[in-house]
């Protein structure tokens, strides 16, 4: 079945209130990318004393849960079953209505249907689920067909997944009903799609930047999908970085992170770039990944590549020039992004050292490999404004005190393999991993 939706009575009476919480989890790591929910207290360890739920997730994925009213958001890719009923556009880079019925795509290994996930919050119980296109996809091994976090706001949830031949942007109302649905042509990028949209002030942004040339920066409008803005791009590697909302004398721009362009600010009304300015040396190999983050009057991101130096730098705008505050190259996390409130800035990198930084300055306070680390890690930290926590690929919970002297408040082991961010809401803690969702409270 290439489209399904499972609408449980729940669902259809659509009791929980949508308009949003104050504890809402809207996009990858929350209100603004900030990794931070200071509403409540998270227990320290997750462990079954503190397990609130489990739930089996259908299929495969690596991106990270949204919360929004009381209910869990989630994208999935599900493998396809009996390749010889797949639609004959499967593995031919065809595509049909782009209406979930059998748009499908060459270039991959393996056949997936991507699902749109809903879950309760409270209960776990699964309310709807909505399957898409059947279409192939491969990539990097750290990567997935399902590593995009859905983004939400009152009206409508968004979903992003990307094989080789057609990046779909599809919008589904709280209820699970389909909305609007945008094709937006072929993904250039050896290692898969792995970008998350957000939602601000009626548009979906989306940080499309692509292999050689061949992507751009996109703002969608959220009723109807039709594009608002494009923005041309020189980008030479595929990013995964999604956008942050950075207001500075009185506007509110959207800041995106690339190897070639640095850091680009563009107005949210049209478009426009109001700065761009490269730091990054273009003579390495590099590739930005993590998500920029606000710090007090600053914007934060890094960018770099497994084996070639990494950059964490922090810049202020002053009109349309960029100004480089500080930069740190060691133990600068590629995949993680950076943690910053309370004028402190935390850095996990992908092997486990984490970092303290005065977010204003730069300068480090303390610097510990964190102990237990298993593999590496591409979960990014996240808060709850008095501890840090973060995932590693085996499963391990590693928490520490979100404070200037390092101390380490235990590691649990949910188990299973975790190459995604945990969201926070209202105390209570949701962690995916390949093929579960569990909540901690």
């Amino acid at each position: 079945m290439n489209e399904k939706t499972i609408l449980v009575a729940l669902a259809l009476a659509c009791s929980t209130t949508l308009a949003g919480l104050a504890a809402d989890w809207p996009r990858f790591r929350g209100v603004n990318g900030s990794g931070v929910d200071a509403a409540a207290p998270v227990p320290a360890l997750w462990d079954e004393s503190t397990l609130l739920w489990s739930a089996d997730v259908p299929g495969r994925g690596h991106g990270s849960p949204a919360v929004f009213g009381g209910r869990v958001y989630l994208l999935s890719a599900i493998p396809f079953e009996g390749t010889a009923n797949a639609p004959a556009s499967a593995g031919k880079g065809g595509k049909t209505d782009g209406q979930g019925k059998g748009k499908a795509n060459g270039g991959g290994r393996s056949l997936y249907e991507w699902a749109a996930l809903c879950y309760d919050a409270e209960t776990g119980e699964a309310l709807w689920e909505r399957r898409f296109d059947v279409g192939r996809f491969g990539g990097h091994r750290f990567n997935s067909p399902a590593s995009s976090t859905p983004a939400a706001d009152g009206e409508r949830i968004v979903f992003v997944w990307g094989p080789p031949e057609s990046l779909t942007v599809t919008a589904l109302s709280h209820g699970g009903e389909l909305l609007w649905t945008r094709d937006l042509g072929p993904v250039a990028g050896g290692h898969g799609f792995g970008g998350s949209p957000v939602l601000h002030d009626g548009l979906v942004v989306l940080n499309n930047d692509q292999d050689r040339r061949q992507g751009s920066l996109l703002g969608l409008d959220a009723a109807t999908g039709e594009t608002r803005w494009e923005v041309e791009r020189r980008s030479e590697r595929i990013s995964y970085s999604v956008p942050c909302v950075y207001e500075t004398e009185g506007r509110e721009l959207l800041v995106f992170v690339n190897w070639q362009h640095g850091f680009t600010a563009v107005d949210p009304v049209d478009g426009s770039v109001v700065a761009d300015e490269s730091v990054f040396p273009l003579d390495a190999s590099l590739r930005a990944i993590s998500s920029p983050v606000v710090a007090g009057d600053l914007v934060v991101g890094t960018c770099g590549y497994t084996g070639n130096p990494k950059f964490c730098v922090a810049m202020r705008l002053r009109g349309s020039d960029w100004e480089e505050v500080w930069r740190v190259e060691r133990n600068a996390p590629h995949i993680p992004s950076v943690l910053a409130f309370d004028g402190l800035a935390f850095l996990v990198d992908d092997a486990g050292i984490a970092t303290c930084l005065d977010a204003s300055t730069g300068r480090e306070k303390w610097r510990v490999r964190v102990p237990g680390v298993e593999g590496t890690v591409s979960g990014s930290p996240v808060s709850d404004g008095r501890k840090v926590f973060f995932p590693d690929e085996s499963g391990k919970v590693h928490a520490f005190a979100a404070a200037a002297e390092f101390e380490s408040l235990g590691t649990s082991r949910p188990g299973g393999l975790c190459r995604s961010t945990p969201a926070l809401s209202a105390g209570t803690a949701y962690l995916r991993t390949e093929r579960m969702l569990r909540a901690y409270r």
